[in-house]
């Protein structure tokens, strides 16, 4: 995520003096309930899976999940950019190309 954008979500947060309203817990609870409306966008679809004319809503509803994962970072100090690095080296090793491509298994099941 770019700077800027981290700072816009910051900046509107604090013009209104959000932040102490922003504790780790009420975030995480934020996370999971904007999470589970973006999964709500596919509820009943049956087995329409792909999005397809909900494209809006999801873009709503992920920028929601992301705006709390930002409040979130920022609570506790973290460098958005290096923890979904570190995340990434880690799921590389756990997933390495050779054994994971084109299976969907758990990386202890491959």
């Amino acid at each position: 995520m770019k700077q800027e954008t981290i700072d816009m979500i910051l900046k509107f947060r604090d013009d209104r003096d959000w932040k102490q309203f922003h504790n780790p817990k009420d975030l995480a609870i934020s996370i999971s309930l904007e999470a589970a409306e973006l999964l709500e966008v596919f509820q009943w679809s049956g087995t329409d899976v792909s999005g397809d004319g909900k494209i809006d809503k999801i873009k709503e509803e992920l920028a929601d999940v992301l705006v709390y994962c930002v409040h979130m970072a920022d609570a506790f100090d973290l460098d958005i950019d290096q923890i979904v690095q570190e995340k990434m080296k880690k799921n590389n090793e756990k997933y390495p190309v050779e054994k994971a491509k084109g299976k969907s298994e758990k990386y202890s099941e491959l």
